[in-house]
């Protein structure tokens, strides 16, 4: 049988272990990470495109990048039309 101490330093693993899960969960969901990917993703395709001889590469490159926000901003309701619909 565990010992009192033994139980709180497991509670406290799990305490730690639970913060970070929350803040790796905050990271996933901030808008400083999508501007981030959105920017990373506008940047590499322009490059892209400029060595890949495209005329106005900065104007093509905005596609991906709108399509990419347009998919971030669309998984919520797909999430939610996912749990209601589909997984019951």
């Amino acid at each position: 049988m565990a010992t009192i101490q033994e139980l709180e330093e497991e509670i406290n693993k799990i305490k730690v272990r639970n913060k970070r899960v929350e803040t790796e969960k905050a990271w996933e969901t901030s808008w400083t990470r999508r501007i981030t990917i959105t920017v990373t993703t506008y940047l590499v395709v322009s490059i892209f495109f400029y060595f890949a001889g495209n005329p106005e590469p900065l104007t093509q490159a905005v596609v991906p990048s709108i399509a990419f926000i347009l998919s971030i901003l669309s998984s919520p309701i797909m999430k939610r039309m996912w749990l209601k619909y589909i997984h019951k």
